[in-house]
C-alpha cells in the first residue's frame, strides 16, 4: 500500500447495536476494495474482521478490528466495533481515533438501544456522525419507517444522502441524492440507470434540506440561499464538506451489505465528503511542563502518536495500534514512551486487514497502523522523542460492573491464571484482576456476565488453564453489643518448665475499627513484660471471630488483673490466655454480624426510574434521592448492602433495556438482619465442616 499524506486519509468507525450488520458492511467494504477475493459471512465465521477464535464460534464481534482501503485516490481506515454491550471498551478505542462515525441499523429493527448509545459516543468525542440503514434486502424491512425513526430520534439534521430502488419489493439498487445519479445492482456492480420517476418525486425536499445545511455554514452562502441563486458545484461541494464536519447534517445512507448494493455510494460520498485528521478538532494534552496544550494533526512537527490499542498474543506477541498525531512514524525508528519514560525500538511497521499485516514504510499525521514487540508501551500511551515530548490524553473507559472469584480446575494452574489474566488486561482496559488479600480470592472484573464468560474462554484458549467462576466471598465483620468481664487461664504441666498466663479483662465496643488496648493493673499481678503478648494475642485473634470467623471491629480491650509464676509464666503462655479471654468475652458480649455497605448511583432514563427504586427496596437499599441529569437521565442515590449487587449488572441491563449504568463505592458497615446473619453463620459452619 502507498504512502497517503494527512487530507487524503478519512478514519471511520462503524457503530451499531449487535447484530445490525456493522461486519457485514466492513466485509463488503473491504471486498470492493480488492483486499479480500470472496465476501465472507458472520453465521459462517469467515469474515475478514472476526477473525479471533470466539468471534467465529460465537459469530459476534468482540474486538475492533481495522481495515485500510484505498478509494478514489484515498485511505479509509475502516474500524468495525462490536455491537454487545459488554465490549463497549472497543468502541471507545475507535471513537478516540475516528474522525466520522457510520452508525449502522437494520432496516428491519430501526433504531435500537445501541443506535442511542454509539449516536451518545459520537457526540461526547464531538465527531461527525452518520447512518447506515442495512439488511433492505431482507423481509420486512422499510427503509420510510427507519428513516422517520432517525430524524425522530436524532433530529431534522439526518438527511438522507441515498435513496433506495425496489421492483416489485425487492431492493435493486439506490440513488446518489447528491449527485442525482441512480444505480442497479447486478451481482455487486453498479450500472447507472435513469432515474425513477418515484424517486424524482422526493428528491426536490430531500436536497433541500441539504442546501439548508449547506447555507448555515457561511453568511454568504446563507444570504445566496435565502435569495434564491444557486450553489455553485464548488460552493455545494465545499458547503456539504464543512457541514458534515461541522456536525451540523448527519448524512443516512442505505443499501445492502450483504448483496453489495448502495456501498459504493457511500465510500464516494466518505471520501469526498468526510474530514480528513487535518481538519478534526485538535487532540488535548499536557507538554512536558505539565501544561494542558492542544495540537491540530499535522505532518510538520516531531513524531507524537496516541496507542489507542493493543493486542496480547501468545505465538506473535503484543501488537500495538497507534495513531500519528503530528510528523511521521516508519520502520526502524527510535521512539520514546512518555508515559512509562523508556525508550522504545520500532521494527517493522504494518497496516492491517483483520489479522493479516500489510507492510508499510511509514505513516503519516492522520494515519493508523500497528507495530509488534514494543516492550513497555500500553493502552493510552503517547509516543514521541524524546527532546519534545507530549501526553496526551487517554481513554475514558467506564468502570467494571460485576466481580466475580476465578479458580483453576486444577490444582498448579494459579501461575497461569494470574500469567494469562495479566495478559489480556494489557489489551481490554475494561477487565480488572486483583487479590483480595482479605479473603485471598482472584477477583476478575468486567463489564457484564458475557464479558467475564469471554475471559474465561481465552484463557483456556490461549493459556491452556480451565478456570470456574464464583460469587466473590463477602468480606463481613462481627463486633460485640456490650461491656462484658471476661478470664483467659492458660495452664500446661507436663514435665521440666511447664506453662502459666492468667489475664482478666473487659471488653467494650470501641470507637475505632482497629482494636484498642489499653492495661490497668495495680500491684504487679501482671509483669509489665507481658502487656504486649497480650496485646499480641488479642490482635490474633480478632482476625476470627466467634461467629462466622470474620474479623472483629471496634473492639476496646482492657487488661484489669490476672497471675504469673516465676517460672513458668511467657510471652506464649500469656498470648494463649489473651485468646482464651477473647473467646469467653465475645460469646457473652452479645457480638453481632457486620456487612458491607455500597454507595450505589445509578444512572437511567426517566421512564424506569419506579422499576429501579423499587427493585433496590427489593435489595434491601436506602433510597438517598433522585437527581435529574441532562438528556433526561435520572440519577438515583442509594446505600445498598454489597452482597444485594453481586448480579446487579446483568439485572440492570435487563430492567432498562441496557439502558442504565451504575457505579458504587465502599461506603461503611451496619449490623446485618437475623435471616442474613443465619445464613451466614450456616454457610460459615457448613464450610468448617467439609475442611474437616
Amino acid at each position: 500500500m502507498k504512502d497517503y499524506k494527512t487530507d487524503k486519509i478519512n478514519n471511520i468507525c462503524l457503530l451499531g447495536h449487535g447484530g445490525s450488520g456493522k461486519t457485514s458492511l466492513a466485509e463488503t467494504l473491504a471486498f470492493n476494495a480488492g483486499l479480500i477475493d470472496r465476501l465472507g459471512k458472520v453465521v459462517d465465521g469467515t469474515t475478514y474482521s472476526d477473525y479471533d477464535p470466539e468471534e467465529t464460534k460465537r459469530t459476534i464481534s468482540i474486538g475492533m478490528s481495522l481495515a485500510a482501503i484505498e478509494h478514489n485516490n484515498s485511505k479509509i481506515n475502516v474500524m468495525d466495533t462490536p455491537g454487545y454491550f459488554d465490549f463497549v471498551g472497543e468502541v471507545m478505542e475507535a471513537v478516540k481515533v475516528s474522525e466520522a462515525a457510520v452508525i449502522v441499523l437494520s432496516g428491519k429493527s430501526g433504531v435500537a438501544v445501541g443506535t442511542e448509545k454509539t449516536w451518545a459516543y459520537a457526540e461526547e468525542n464531538n465527531i461527525s456522525a452518520s447512518f447506515f440503514i442495512s439488511k433492505l434486502d431482507e423481509e420486512n424491512a422499510d427503509f420510510d419507517k427507519t428513516y422517520k425513526q432517525i430524524r425522530d430520534t436524532f433530529g431534522s439534521k439526518c438527511v438522507a444522502f441515498q435513496l433506495p430502488i425496489f421492483e416489485s419489493g425487492v431492493l435493486t439498487g439506490s440513488v446518489d441524492v447528491i449527485c442525482k445519479k441512480a444505480y442497479k445492482y447486478s451481482n455487486g456492480k453498479p450500472n447507472e440507470i435513469e432515474m425513477p420517476e418515484d424517486i424524482k418525486a422526493k428528491l426536490g425536499d430531500i436536497f433541500e434540506g441539504i442546501k439548508e445545511a449547506v447555507a448555515e455554514t457561511s453568511e454568504d452562502l446563507m444570504e445566496k440561499y435565502f435569495s434564491g441563486e444557486d450553489f455553485t458545484d464548488e460552493e455545494l461541494h465545499n458547503g456539504i464538506r464543512a457541514a458534515i464536519t461541522g456536525r451540523s447534517i448527519f448524512p443516512v445512507f442505505c443499501g445492502s451489505a450483504v448483496q453489495n448494493v448502495g456501498t459504493n455510494v457511500m465510500m464516494d460520498i466518505i471520501s469526498g465528503y468526510f474530514p480528513t485528521p487535518a481538519e478534526a478538532n485538535p487532540v488535548k494534552g499536557k507538554n512536558s511542563k505539565g501544561e494542558e496544550v492542544s495540537i491540530k494533526i499535522s505532518e510538520s512537527g516531531s513524531l507524537k502518536a496516541f496507542v489507542f490499542k493493543t493486542i496480547a498474543d501468545p505465538f506473535v506477541g503484543r501488537i500495538t495500534f497507534f495513531k500519528v498525531i503530528s510528523g511521521m512514524l516508519k520502520g526502524d525508528m527510535a521512539i520514546y514512551n512518555a508515559n512509562k519514560d523508556k525508550s522504545e525500538k520500532v521494527a517493522q511497521v504494518f497496516s492491517l486487514v483483520g489479522k493479516k499485516q500489510v507492510a508499510a514504510t511509514k505513516f503519516s499525521a492522520g494515519d493508523i497502523g500497528a507495530v509488534a514487540k514494543l516492550q513497555f508501551t500500553q493502552t493510552g500511551d503517547t509516543l514521541c522523542t524524546e527532546n519534545d515530548v507530549m501526553l496526551f490524553d487517554g481513554i475514558d473507559f467506564p468502570e467494571p460492573m460485576i466481580s466475580m472469584a476465578i479458580y483453576p480446575k486444577s490444582k498448579g494452574d494459579e501461575e497461569k491464571i494470574s500469567t494469562g489474566l495479566h495478559k489480556l488486561q494489557d489489551e481490554d482496559q475494561t477487565f480488572k484482576t486483583h487479590i483480595n488479600t482479605e479473603t485471598h480470592q482472584t477477583i476478575i472484573s468486567g463489564i457484564g456476565e458475557q464479558h467475564l464468560d469471554i475471559i474465561t474462554s481465552k484463557l483456556k484458549a490461549k493459556y491452556n488453564v480451565d478456570v470456574v467462576l464464583e460469587a466473590p466471598i463477602i468480606a463481613y465483620r462481627e463486633t460485640l453489643r456490650k461491656k462484658v468481664f471476661a478470664e483467659g487461664k492458660h495452664k500446661k504441666q507436663s514435665g521440666g518448665h511447664g506453662q502459666y498466663g492468667h489475664v482478666k479483662m473487659e471488653f467494650e465496643p470501641g470507637e475505632t475499627e482497629d482494636l484498642i488496648f489499653e492495661e490497668k493493673v495495680f500491684g504487679g499481678s501482671v509483669p509489665r513484660q507481658y502487656y504486649p503478648a497480650v496485646e499480641k494475642g488479642l490482635r490474633e485473634s480478632i482476625l476470627k471471630g466467634v461467629l462466622a470467623g470474620y474479623p472483629v471491629v471496634n473492639l476496646k480491650a482492657t487488661l484489669l488483673d490476672g497471675s504469673y509464676h516465676d517460672v513458668d509464666s511467657s510471652e506464649m503462655a500469656f498470648k494463649l490466655a489473651a485468646h482464651i479471654a477473647f473467646k469467653t468475652g465475645m460469646e457473652a458480649a452479645s457480638p453481632v454480624l457486620l456487612e458491607p455497605i455500597d454507595y450505589v448511583e445509578v444512572f437511567i432514563p426517566d421512564e424506569y426510574m419506579g422499576d429501579i427504586i423499587g427493585d433496590l427496596n427489593k435489595r434491601r437499599g436506602h433510597i438517598l434521592g433522585m437527581n435529574p441529569q441532562d438528556g433526561g437521565i435520572q440519577q438515583v442515590v442509594a446505600y445498598v448492602p454489597q452482597s444485594e449487587m453481586v448480579k446487579y449488572a446483568t439485572d440492570l441491563r435487563s430492567m432498562t433495556q441496557a439502558r442504565g449504568q451504575y457505579k458504587m463505592k465502599f461506603e461503611r458497615y451496619d449490623e446485618a438482619p437475623t435471616l442474613i446473619s443465619k445464613k451466614v453463620m450456616d454457610d460459615a459452619k457448613r464450610k468448617k465442616e467439609e475442611e474437616n
